[in-house]
C-alpha cells in the first residue's frame, strides 16, 4: 500500500518509556522505578483536581461541553484576555497542529530553533513544508532575525523557555524581535514551562495578554500538563488575535477535549497555591543539581524549567548513562539524539532526586 510520501522520511515523536514497561523489560518493582523523563509534575496534581474529578465520573457517557465554557473563562480572567481569543486543544501538541495546517503548505518554510521541542518539525513535515534550523545552541534572536530577512518563513517558533534544554531568552529580546517581523508571518511563543520562568525571574516571562495586545501575529502556547500535573488529562490552550483563533478552530474537530480533562484542569487553575507550592520545590531541589554537577564536574544549563540539562565530559556518554540508569529502574531522557551528549532529567520530589544522586555519582566518577 502507498502512503503519502511526505512520510518516508518522518520520525515519529518518541516519548519517554513509560514505568510499565520498565517493569516489564527488567522486572524490577514498580515501587523502586523513578521516572524524571517527560518534566512531569512529581508531586501530582491538586487535590482539589482529585475531588472535582471524581465528582463528575457520572457524566463520562455524555458529550463534553464544545463551548469550553468553564475552562475558557478561568483561562480569560487569568490572563485578562477575551474569551474568543483562546482555543482549547488536547494538549499544546494539538494547538501547534492546527496553526501548521491554517498557515503553512508544501512551499512554506517553517523557522526554528536548532535544539528544541521535536513535534514542531514532525507537524512541519506533515504538510511537506521545509524546516530552516539556527546554528546556535540557545535562542540567538539576532541570528533568527537573519534567518527570517533570508528565508521569509511562514512561521516561527520560538520555545521559551526551550525545551529539552531549558533555557530562556529575556522578554524584551522577544518582543523587539517580533516587533521587526512582517504581520504575515506568524510567530508562535511556545510557554509551556513559563510558569517556572516567571517564578525564577520574571524579566524573562512573556505574559499572553501583553503580546496579544501588541502583536496581532503572535500564537501564544500553554499547557496544563506540566506545573498543574495534569500531563495525563492532556490539555492546552493557545491565546492570540480573533482572528488567529477563528482561523484555528476552522481546524478543530468537535469535543477534542473529554469532560473530565476539562473540569480537571478548570479546577486546577483556581488551586493557585499548590501550583506555587510545587514551583517553589522544583528549584529548591535544582539547586541540588548544579551543586551534584559541580561536585562530578560536568556542565549544566541554566534552567529555567522544572528539569535540568546534565551535559556530560568527552569522555562519557549519554547514551550509555541512560542505559544502565534505565536497568536499575531510573528513567531519564538522552539527549543524544538532539546532538547534545547530555541526559534531562525532570526535578523529582527529594526522595526521587536523592535516588538518581545514589545511582549515577558512581557512574560519572
Amino acid at each position: 500500500m502507498k502512503f503519502n510520501p511526505v512520510l518516508d522520511n518522518l520520525v515519529s515523536y518518541e516519548a519517554g518509556k513509560p514505568i510499565e514497561l520498565v517493569v516489564r523489560d527488567f522486572g524490577i518493582d514498580p515501587k523502586d522505578v523513578v521516572k524524571l523523563a517527560s518534566n512531569e509534575n512529581p508531586y501530582g496534581c491538586s487535590p482539589k483536581v482529585q475531588q472535582a474529578v471524581g465528582d463528575i465520573v457520572s457524566k463520562m457517557a455524555l458529550y463534553p461541553d464544545d463551548s469550553m465554557y468553564k475552562l475558557k473563562a478561568g483561562l480569560s480572567k487569568r490572563f485578562n484576555v477575551d474569551e474568543k481569543e483562546i482555543i482549547i486543544g488536547a494538549g499544546s501538541d494539538q494547538v501547534i497542529e492546527f496553526a501548521i495546517h491554517a498557515k503553512a503548505n508544501a512551499q512554506s518554510k517553517i523557522l526554528i530553533n536548532s535544539i528544541t521541542f521535536a513535534m514542531y518539525e514532525i507537524y512541519a513535515h506533515h504538510i511537506g513544508a521545509e524546516v530552516i534550523r539556527t546554528k546556535s545552541r540557545e535562542h540567538d534572536m539576532d541570528e533568527f532575525y537573519e534567518l527570517y530577512l533570508e528565508h521569509k518563513p511562514s512561521i516561527i517558533f520560538l520555545c521559551v523557555p526551550n525545551n529539552p534544554t531549558g533555557e530562556s531568552v529575556d522578554a524584551k529580546a522577544v518582543k523587539e524581535f517580533i516587533a521587526k517581523i512582517d504581520k504575515e508571518t506568524l510567530v508562535i511563543v511556545d510557554g509551556a514551562y513559563m510558569e517556572y520562568t516567571h517564578y525564577k525571574d520574571p524579566s524573562k516571562a512573556l505574559m499572553p495578554d501583553e503580546l496579544v495586545a501588541s502583536f496581532e501575529n503572535v500564537l501564544y502556547l500553554g499547557t496544563f500538563s506540566k506545573a498543574y500535573g495534569l500531563g495525563g488529562m492532556r490539555v492546552g490552550y493557545g491565546i492570540a488575535s480573533r482572528d488567529i483563533i477563528m482561523a484555528l478552530y476552522k481546524l478543530r474537530p468537535p469535543f477534542n477535549v473529554t469532560t473530565l480533562s476539562l473540569e480537571a484542569a478548570s479546577v486546577a487553575l483556581e488551586d493557585e497555591a499548590f501550583v506555587e507550592f510545587s514551583i517553589a520545590k522544583n528549584f529548591e531541589e535544582m539547586g541540588r543539581y548544579d551543586a551534584f554537577a559541580k561536585k562530578m564536574g560536568i556542565q549544566t544549563i541554566d534552567s529555567y524549567t522544572n528539569f535540568v540539562t546534565l551535559c556530560l565530559n568527552d569522555d562519557q556518554d549519554s547514551t550509555e548513562l541512560a542505559d544502565v540508569l534505565l536497568r536499575q529502574g531510573m528513567i531519564v531522557r538522552n539527549l543524544k539524539g538532539y546532538g547534545l551528549n547530555a541526559i534531562r532529567v525532570t526535578i523529582g520530589t527529594p526522595a526521587q532526586n536523592d535516588r538518581f544522586f545514589e545511582l549515577t555519582e558512581p557512574l560519572l566518577s
